[in-house]
């Protein structure tokens, strides 16, 4: 049995962290684990925003619900769960994704959850350390072939645990500093690459 896990944001759907900048013009809130690899130093920054200009949760869902899937996005997934059980490994936090996975059909996700206090983010609750590599090492305690996708600093213990590991439309910088791993650009690359996998695996 294989397994694919992928990233969400970037990977699937735009990152919400950028819609929400741009609704609110809030430049900080750009920053993603594409420019600040530490996750803890990257939420402390967001939450020090939001708490500055009193964006609550409910301003956020509203930007959420805007959202759509990447171009393409759906139809890669279908065509991935025909062929493997597929898990969403991801940095958000449930309260942002499910209308986004609503759209994408309820994949299984796994990621963190906020602490809300009076429609106010006040912290968050990591799923657990080292989330995406515990997730595909897990899997493969249960003798499942794993093969993943990310496209940032945050997935890279996730590509390289996994038994076939790839970039997806990462920045130059990304892919450059890691020629380890392989890249792809697009669905279609994508595709190919696991096609190829699999075809090997026999």
């Amino acid at each position: 049995m294989n397994v694919l896990c992928l990233d969400l944001e970037g990977v699937l759907t735009p990152e919400i962290w950028h819609a929400v900048a741009d609704a609110t013009c809030i430049d900080a809130l750009r920053k993603t684990t594409r420019d600040i690899p530490v996750y803890t130093e990257l939420m402390r920054l967001r939450l020090d925003a939001l708490a500055e200009h009193d964006v609550r949760l409910s301003d956020i869902l509203r930007v959420v619900d805007g959202l759509a899937p990447l171009p393409g996005a759906a139809e890669f997934l279908h065509w991935a769960q025909r062929r493997f059980q597929v898990a969403i490994l991801s940095d958000t936090f449930y309260e942002f994704a499910m209308p986004l996975m609503a759209q994408l059909g309820h994949p299984l996700l796994l990621c963190h959850s906020l602490s809300v206090a009076d429609d106010r983010i006040a912290g968050y609750r990591l799923r657990q350390d080292n989330p995406k590599d515990a997730a595909v090492r897990a899997f493969q305690s249960l003798c499942l072939k794993v093969f993943a996708a990310g496209d940032s600093y945050n997935d890279i213990a996730m590509l390289r645990a996994a038994d076939h590991g790839w970039f997806f439309d990462a920045p130059r910088r990304v892919t450059e500093a890691h020629p380890d791993i392989q890249a792809v650009l697009d669905y279609e690359g994508l595709q190919a690459a696991l096609e190829g996998a699999l075809s090997a695996q026999g």
